[in-house]
Protein backbone atom coordinates (compact mmCIF):
# COMPACT_ATOMS: atom_id res chain seq x y z
CA UNK A 1 0.00 0.00 0.00
CA UNK A 2 0.91 3.57 -0.87
CA UNK A 3 -0.05 7.12 -0.05
CA UNK A 4 1.20 9.64 -3.06
CA UNK A 5 0.26 12.99 -2.43
CA UNK A 6 0.77 16.20 -4.43
CA UNK A 7 -0.18 19.86 -4.92
CA UNK A 8 1.99 22.14 -2.68
CA UNK A 9 3.84 25.25 -3.62
CA UNK A 10 4.61 28.48 -3.49
CA UNK A 11 1.90 30.72 -3.00
CA UNK A 12 1.66 34.24 -1.56
CA UNK A 13 -0.52 35.01 1.67
CA UNK A 14 -4.31 35.08 0.96
CA UNK A 15 -3.85 32.52 -1.37
CA UNK A 16 -5.26 28.95 -1.89
CA UNK A 17 -3.56 25.75 -2.69
CA UNK A 18 -5.47 22.01 -3.07
CA UNK A 19 -3.68 19.37 -1.62
CA UNK A 20 -4.66 15.94 -3.20
CA UNK A 21 -3.57 12.23 -1.78
CA UNK A 22 -4.06 8.92 -3.34
CA UNK A 23 -3.44 5.59 -2.04
CA UNK A 24 -3.08 2.54 -4.18
CA UNK A 25 -2.42 -0.96 -3.73
CA UNK A 26 -3.60 -4.08 -2.47
CA UNK A 27 -6.87 -2.19 -0.51
CA UNK A 28 -9.86 -3.54 1.10
CA UNK A 29 -10.88 -0.61 2.50
CA UNK A 30 -9.62 2.83 4.28
CA UNK A 31 -11.07 3.72 6.87
CA UNK A 32 -10.11 7.56 8.56
CA UNK A 33 -8.22 9.98 5.92
CA UNK A 34 -6.35 13.37 7.38
CA UNK A 35 -3.72 15.57 6.69
CA UNK A 36 -0.75 16.48 8.88
CA UNK A 37 1.66 18.83 8.58
CA UNK A 38 5.51 19.85 10.43
CA UNK A 39 6.83 23.55 10.60
CA UNK A 40 10.74 23.31 10.47
CA UNK A 41 12.08 22.99 14.28
CA UNK A 42 8.08 22.05 15.58
CA UNK A 43 6.08 18.84 15.93
CA UNK A 44 3.98 17.03 13.66
CA UNK A 45 0.62 18.31 13.80
CA UNK A 46 -2.93 17.45 12.90
CA UNK A 47 -4.90 19.99 10.32
CA UNK A 48 -7.66 18.09 9.17
CA UNK A 49 -9.22 14.52 9.16
CA UNK A 50 -12.07 12.81 7.70
CA UNK A 51 -13.99 9.31 8.73
CA UNK A 52 -15.06 7.29 6.26
CA UNK A 53 -18.92 8.59 6.94
CA UNK A 54 -17.48 11.73 6.03
CA UNK A 55 -17.20 13.33 9.50
CA UNK A 56 -14.82 16.16 9.62
CA UNK A 57 -12.46 17.57 12.43
CA UNK A 58 -10.52 20.52 11.94
CA UNK A 59 -8.10 21.88 14.43
CA UNK A 60 -8.91 25.87 15.36
CA UNK A 61 -5.72 27.06 13.24
CA UNK A 62 -7.48 25.86 10.10
CA UNK A 63 -10.86 26.12 10.89
CA UNK A 64 -12.97 27.64 8.55
CA UNK A 65 -9.84 28.00 6.37
CA UNK A 66 -9.58 24.89 5.36
CA UNK A 67 -11.35 21.86 3.84
CA UNK A 68 -10.60 18.23 3.96
CA UNK A 69 -12.73 15.91 1.17
CA UNK A 70 -12.57 12.60 -0.13
CA UNK A 71 -13.32 10.50 -3.23
CA UNK A 72 -13.68 6.99 -2.15
CA UNK A 73 -13.90 5.64 -5.61
CA UNK A 74 -10.35 6.84 -6.28
CA UNK A 75 -9.02 6.21 -2.97
CA UNK A 76 -7.88 10.18 -2.51
CA UNK A 77 -8.25 12.72 -0.01
CA UNK A 78 -8.27 16.21 -0.94
CA UNK A 79 -7.17 19.24 1.14
CA UNK A 80 -8.64 22.85 0.13
CA UNK A 81 -6.43 25.74 1.70
CA UNK A 82 -7.88 28.92 1.63
CA UNK A 83 -6.94 32.14 3.35
CA UNK A 84 -3.22 30.83 3.35
CA UNK A 85 -0.76 32.41 6.19
CA UNK A 86 2.95 32.19 5.93
CA UNK A 87 2.72 30.22 9.49
CA UNK A 88 1.00 27.66 7.12
CA UNK A 89 4.26 26.93 5.48
CA UNK A 90 5.46 23.65 6.45
CA UNK A 91 5.68 19.71 4.69
CA UNK A 92 2.23 18.21 4.46
CA UNK A 93 1.63 14.95 5.03
CA UNK A 94 -1.42 12.50 4.47
CA UNK A 95 -1.99 9.67 6.67
CA UNK A 96 -5.03 6.47 5.76
CA UNK A 97 -6.15 4.10 8.49
CA UNK A 98 -6.16 1.13 5.70
CA UNK A 99 -7.24 -2.62 5.79
CA UNK A 100 -5.22 -4.50 3.23
CA UNK A 101 -6.83 -7.22 1.07
CA UNK A 102 -5.91 -10.82 0.64
CA UNK A 103 -6.60 -14.01 2.79
CA UNK A 104 -7.73 -13.69 6.36
CA UNK A 105 -6.29 -12.27 8.51
CA UNK A 106 -6.91 -8.74 6.70
CA UNK A 107 -4.10 -6.32 8.74
CA UNK A 108 -5.41 -2.98 9.14
CA UNK A 109 -2.12 -0.22 9.87
CA UNK A 110 -2.28 3.55 9.10
CA UNK A 111 -0.01 4.63 6.54
CA UNK A 112 1.82 7.83 5.91
CA UNK A 113 2.25 9.22 2.11
CA UNK A 114 5.94 11.23 1.68
CA UNK A 115 4.77 14.97 2.16
CA UNK A 116 4.15 17.90 0.21
CA UNK A 117 5.86 21.20 0.65
CA UNK A 118 3.66 24.33 1.00
CA UNK A 119 5.12 27.35 1.33
CA UNK A 120 3.56 30.80 2.23
CA UNK A 121 5.37 34.07 1.33
CA UNK A 122 4.52 37.15 2.81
Amino acid sequence: VQLQASGGGLVQAGGSLRLSCAASGSIFSINSMAWYRQAPGKQRELVASITNGGTTNYPDAVKGRFTISRDNAKSTVYLQMNSLKPEDTAVYYCTANIQRSGPFPRTTSNYWGQGTLVTVSS
